[in-house]
């Protein structure tokens, strides 16, 4: 499985990004797919989840302001995350856990996000 993420740069406070991943080398519809960050220093966190059957679930730092979905034809997970704060600023990966697949998943590359005046 291989996963490309993109869509990161440098946005102002306040402001809003969309992330795509773009997977390939599974039957795409058949995975969970999920969206991590890892700020400097700290450790990789859970943003965003979506399960093959498109239940979402969100994590606590970014609950209220990022949206997962799902395009299968595209083979593409997005994150929309909105009214951003200089704290949301880390490094944001996407990984896949397709069926039967080893229990760490598989990553990708993650696409940098920073969060300035």
């Amino acid at each position: 499985v291989q996963l490309q993420a993109s869509g990161g740069g440098l946005v102002q406070p306040g402001g809003s990004l969309r992330l795509p991943c773009a997977a390939s080398g599974s039957i795409f519809r058949l995975n969970n797919m999920a969206w991590y960050r890892q700020a400097p220093g700290k450790q990789r966190e859970l943003v965003a989840r979506i399960t093959r059957g498109y239940n979402t679930n969100y994590a606590d730092p970014m609950k209220g302001r990022v949206a997962i979905s799902r395009d299968n034809a595209m083979k593409t997970v997005y994150l929309q995350m909105t009214s951003l704060k200089p704290e949301d600023t880390a490094v944001y990966y996407c990984r896949a856990d397709p069926p039967r697949g080893p229990p760490q998943g598989y990553w990708g590359q993650g696409t940098l996000v920073t969060v300035s005046s």
